[in-house]
Parts: C-alpha cells; sequence; structure tokens
C-alpha cells in the first residue's frame, strides 16, 4: 500500500475576475486525470496494482479562486519488477513542477503464512502485519468479508463468528502441538 498526498498551489482572485487568479483546485482536477490514465503494473500472484482517490481537499469560499487544493490517493501495490519505474517517479515526472508529492505512508506487499485445510486468497488491502515482524511468521484471518469493509452496511454475520470461534480454537491446537514437536 502506497498513501500519497499531492498538494498544488495558486493564487488567490476574486471569482468574478478568475482571470486575475490561479485555480489550484483545476491544476488537482488535471493531476488526477493524468494519475488515473497511468499504466499501472499487474503481478502474476498479487494481481493489479489499483489506485483510489479518496480524499481531495482545497478552497476557501465559493468566490475565490483558490489558492490551494490537495488529494489523498491509496494505491495498493504488487512486487515490481527490478526494471521497472517506481510509482514515485511516474508520479513525480507527472508533476512535473505542478504539484508537490507527499509520502504519508507505504506498507511492501506481504505473502502470509498459508495453513493446511484453510482456504485461501488474495486479499487487495493492507494491514499491519508488517510492522509485527517480530512476532512470528504473519497469518491474516478472520470473519466477514471485506466487500462489506468501509460501507454503510459493514458487519459480520453470527454464522461468520461463530465458525471463525472453530477456526481459531483449530488454529490454536495447532499452532501449539507445532511448538510441542
Amino acid at each position: 500500500m502506497w498513501w500519497v498526498k499531492i498538494e498544488t498551489y495558486g493564487r488567490m482572485a476574486h471569482s468574478s475576475h478568475a482571470e486575475l487568479g490561479e485555480s489550484a483546485i483545476e491544476k488537482l482536477l488535471d493531476i488526477l486525470v493524468d494519475a488515473r490514465r497511468l499504466p499501472l503494473p499487474r503481478d502474476p500472484v498479487f494481481g493489479p496494482v489499483t489506485v483510489n482517490i479518496g480524499l481531495i481537499s482545497g478552497g476557501r469560499a465559493a468566490n475565490i479562486v483558490p489558492d490551494r487544493a490537495e488529494a489523498d490517493l491509496m494505491y495498493r501495490t504488487v512486487p515490481m519488477a527490478p526494471d521497472a519505474p517506481s510509482l514515485e517517479s511516474q508520479l513525480e515526472r507527472l508533476l512535473a513542477g505542478r504539484g508537490k508529492l507527499r509520502v504519508v505512508r507505504e506498507t511492501l506487499p506481504m505473502k502470509m503464512e498459508a495453513l493446511e485445510g484453510l482456504e485461501t486468497a488474495v486479499a487487495s488491502f493492507t494491514t499491519d502485519l508488517p510492522s509485527l515482524g517480530n512476532w512470528g511468521r504473519p497469518l491474516l484471518i478472520g470473519p466477514g468479508s471485506i466487500h462489506a469493509a468501509h460501507t454503510e452496511n459493514e458487519k459480520v454475520a453470527k454464522a461468520d463468528l461463530t465458525k471463525a470461534v472453530g477456526i481459531y480454537t483449530q488454529l490454536v491446537r495447532d499452532l501449539r502441538s507445532r511448538c510441542k514437536a
């Protein structure tokens, strides 16, 4: 995951004489259109890089040409080929003096531990697991669906919770037996 902030700057003016100003929002919109057109890589295991423009802000009032604007973009990254240009270098080239790029957070893609008998899938989201490397091999398991996450109907079904209790119980038993061996 790669979370970046793009900032643009302009010059304030009264909207009745917009020609005297320079709109930071219009600059940002142009950059975002270009950013959406960037060719993004695909990995055979992790799938495609995806991008979400999650937050846009700027301006002071409807009658003022905005002097500042910003957008937060979240890229779901994949392992990059050694000779591939980085997303950062692509965005820096795309900005080319039109705006400023700031990296808010970067979390590299991570391959999780797979346990026999448990279904696995590639998940297109990030987790804090990379920050917990001293705790052993990573497992990411839990009830519910990512498709409901961060929606107005976010929920976990009782049946999923009940199933998870059984999985967690078996998981602890299996891990415990591994430690004894």
